[in-house]
């Protein structure tokens, strides 16, 4: 019963540890500020202030 729970919660389990890995090299490579820009920009064109 044991091995069968762990079997079924590795691939969600690895699935986040990589969603994890990939959120943090953005923001270290900066991706944070550029996504932040887009939205902001978007949000502008929406509301007709831009």
């Amino acid at each position: 019963m044991s091995k069968k729970i762990l079997k079924s919660r590795a691939l969600p389990m690895i699935i986040v540890l990589a969603g994890v890995v990939m959120m943090y090299h953005g923001y270290k490579t900066g991706e944070v500020q550029v996504v932040l820009d887009k939205a902001i920009r978007i949000c502008m064109e929406c509301i007709g202030i831009g």
